[in-house]
């Protein structure tokens, strides 16, 4: 029997669902050695089938994806910052008040969060958790109703224009029960997408930002990683050089069926005060 369990911490999300005990399944990606080939993004493509997104300039730099889609369940955000070194926290090299430019580069991809906000919403059930704790979407299930689109904190989820059905990241659901590794961390030639156990890259990501401070990195920190934050934690999550909002993630994401439960009572609390109210107005005219 599945638990519903809307918020806060979830140790277990797989487990919830009644899929015997193992280690939930994760990526970690580092954008500090992001070198903005997509590989990622081909590799995605080419082993889930998805149709090309065309050579469309978007005016934003190398990017011609510019956001995650339902044919780009992988994105390389590429921003170009100018300023000096302590505007934008590297290390110093050259005049201090020289002009400097920095990119920053990261691999988006579905969070596959702990509380997902477009599975409690699907009225088919096309959305699904699976033994690995990722989410997952049933295409032969799904109507297109696109109800999980805007339950999505992060903007993740999409219709496909080709089929009518929501799509978005499967963390290679069908790789991984072969044992292999997701296609895009597989054809990751710098390692900045990491695939394994959470619990592990987690561990991994915390030294990482240490490493990074020790050499001057200070604006290296991680994202997605909490398990007490808005959805629980992420399965998919980042190690950024910059605020969330410079790589066009929410600061602060809540699953958005996070107050359901307060709502419904509030909602039944009204309807029962109208009721008293309709009741007591007959009752006085009796009288």
């Amino acid at each position: 029997m599945t638990v519903n369990r809307l918020s806060g911490p979830l140790p277990d999300p797989a487990g919830e669902t009644g899929y015997p005990p193992q280690p939930r399944a994760g990526f970690f990606t580092d954008t500090s050695v992001c070198i903005g080939c997509k590989a990622c993004e081909v590799a995605c493509k080419q082993w889930n089938l998805l149709p090309e997104d065309g050579m469309d300039l978007t005016g934003m730099s190398y990017d011609n994806t510019e956001a995650l889609s339902g044919t780009t369940w992988r994105h390389v955000a590429f921003v170009e910052q100018r300023g000096t070194p302590a505007d934008l926290g590297i290390p110093e090299f050259g005049a201090p008040d020289e002009q400097q430019v920095r990119w920053l580069m990261s691999s988006d991809v579905c969070k596959h969060c702990t509380h997902a906000a477009c599975l409690d919403v699907c009225p088919t059930g096309a959305l699904i958790r699976t033994e690995h704790g990722t989410v997952l979407v049933q295409d032969d299930v799904c109507n297109g109703c696109g109800y999980c689109v805007p339950a999505c904190p992060y903007g993740v989820i999409d219709i496909r224009p080709d089929t009518g059905g929501a799509a978005k990241c499967t963390m290679c659901q069908d790789r991984l029960g072969a044992g292999l590794m997701p296609a895009c961390a597989t054809a990751c030639p710098t390692e900045s997408i990491q695939y394994g156990p959470l619990d592990e890259l987690r561990e991994r990501a915390a030294m990482r930002v240490d490493e990074l401070h020790e050499q001057g990195v200070t604006s290296a920190r991680l994202y997605g990683h909490e398990p007490t934050d808005g959805v629980g934690g992420d399965g998919a999550f980042f190690l950024l050089l910059d605020d969330p909002e410079v790589y066009g993630l929410p600061p602060d994401p809540v699953v958005t069926t996070r107050d359901l439960p307060s709502m419904w009572r509030h909602a039944a609390a009204g309807a029962l005060t109208a009721a008293a109210l309709i009741a007591g107005s007959f009752l006085g005219r009796r009288r």
